[in-house]
């Protein structure tokens, strides 16, 4: 592929990873009148999150490794076209099962699709200074698109019901699966007889769907409820299989040599606890804006806009230049200390904050923090995967984004649910109750963000970054 056509093929990835992202924004702001057409029950509606949420984090890691041994562009047509038919399915669903159902094959599209995103950009833009920036610009799309997909759901269903969040996926889908044939040239991989490791990949497999079960129960069932505590137990047995599996196999699913890239396991833990607190300021904050001061859907969304226009200017203006000048790790320190600012403004909100005094300003210092700390991170966590192992880099970096958003959703939400219970069991207000929970939470929040500001400080060098070739200069010894 020439350079020319290299940047169209970014941009049809990064539709691809749009319409995942947003679906999953859209669904949350359409759940209640999905409850009221089809007669969920409180508990069985979560599913309709959960189902995805479970397939999507347990299948990554394996879609990521069947990227790199089937061809990434035949598994992300694959994800794309799967998610595209299931969402046809949640459109016509006509009853709780089918929509559950359909959610679930909606999460292995997704997981399919982006698993092997990362892997075909490492193998798109081999320059560093030139990846760094198409890195910057796949990952505005996903902090954009989970921002804006709150404003988009609420419009949508207001003006044409909640089945319309699903058909619009159809002509997208559509458009981004022809556009991949024709702008993203085919890899062969390097075949299954290189060895897939079915029993490791049903393993991890298992245990993951098992931890993001035993996660997303947490806000259902309570930390230390059977249900939790089994599932999570279940989840440790399997990964710990898992583990005893990779020494034992000829040909592992996850290669000790891939832990070993320089950054790789330090980076996705940073990515964990980052990612783990930027959820929180999603939902939490959303909550916030509609429970404690009184918006509608639709104002809720586009008080967020600020935060991904500024993302859109950092990340494609700028952090591309930065982490070419200073390298990756220096871009994320500065980030992450933002991100602690932020969250700590949120955290001193009154309960009659006003938007221009009190959360315009966090808002603007997280679209700069979102804006320089996904790019770096991720740029770190696949600088020293090989070409052969990237897809499989890919599927762990977004593994541990999906799982560290789930838990830190559940943990943040559960620790803002139960300080505001206690506080109305005291007499307080219910009003002034919900707001203490959320600043508990953004505190918490705070603190998650701080812990991977000093992994990153400890752990992660940048490796040197070259300067882009002269334009024009040795297009076709840069083909691919």
């Amino acid at each position: 592929m020439t350079g020319t056509n290299r940047w169209p093929a970014l941009l049809v990835l990064c539709a691809g990873s749009l319409m995942i992202i947003l679906d999953g924004s859209i669904v949350a702001v359409a759940l209640p009148a999905v409850q009221r057409d089809l007669g969920f029950s409180a508990a069985g509606l979560a599913w309709v999150v959960n189902a995805y949420l479970v397939a999507f984090g347990g299948l990554l890691l394996l879609a990521g490794r069947l990227g790199d041994l089937l061809g990434r562009r035949r598994v992300f047509l694959a994800g794309v076209a799967l998610f595209t038919l299931a969402s046809l399915l949640c459109a016509v669903a006509a009853g709780p099962a089918t929509l559950v159902v359909a959610r679930f094959a909606q999460g292995v599209g997704g997981a399919l699709a982006t698993a092997v995103s990362l892997g075909m950009i490492v193998r798109l833009f081999p320059e560093p200074a030139e990846r760094a920036r198409a890195i910057a610009v796949f990952s505005f799309t996903g902090a954009a698109g989970a921002s804006t997909g709150l404003l988009v759901g609420g419009v949508l269903t207001d003006l044409a019901g909640w089945r319309a969040i699903f058909l619009i996926n159809l002509p997208i889908g559509a458009v981004i699966v022809t556009a991949a044939v024709r702008r993203i040239a085919p890899d062969p991989g390097v075949g299954l007889r290189a060895g897939l490791d079915l029993p490791g990949a049903v393993l991890v497999t298992a245990g993951l769907m098992a931890a993001v079960v035993a996660i997303v129960g947490t806000g259902e069932h309570g930390w230390t409820s059977v249900r939790t505590l089994g599932a999570a137990g279940l989840a440790v047995l399997l990964l710990a299989g898992f583990a005893a599996r990779q020494r034992a196999a000829a040909t592992p699913l996850l290669p000790p040599r891939v832990l070993r890239a320089p950054g790789l396991v330090a980076a996705n833990t940073v990515q964990l606890l980052m990612v783990a607190a930027y959820f929180g300021f999603q939902f939490l904050l959303a909550l916030h804006l509609q429970l404690v001061l009184g918006m509608d859907p639709a104002t809720t969304g586009f008080a967020f806009l600020p935060t991904p226009l500024v993302i859109a200017a950092v990340s494609l203006g700028l952090v591309g230049r930065l982490v070419a000048r200073f390298g990756a790790r220096a871009v994320l320190l500065s980030g992450l200390a933002l991100a602690v600012a932020g969250f700590l403004l949120l955290a001193r909100m009154p309960v009659d904050a006003g938007y221009s005094t009190d959360l315009l300003p966090a808002m603007l210092v997280f679209g700069v923090a979102g804006g320089l700390t996904l790019p770096a991170v991720t740029t770190l966590a696949m600088a020293g995967a090989r070409p052969a192992d990237a897809g499989l880099a890919s599927g762990l970096a977004n593994t541990t984004q999906q799982v560290g958003g789930a838990l830190g959703l559940a943990a943040l939400a559960t620790l803002a649910a139960s300080r505001t219970d206690a506080l109305r069991a005291a007499g307080a207000d219910q009003v002034a109750a919900l707001a203490a929970g959320y600043r508990i939470a953004f505190t918490v929040a705070a603190a998650l963000v701080t812990a991977a500001l000093l992994v990153a400080a400890a752990t992660l060098r940048s490796r040197p970054v070259r300067q882009p070739a002269p334009v024009g200069a040795a297009e076709t010894a840069r083909a691919r």
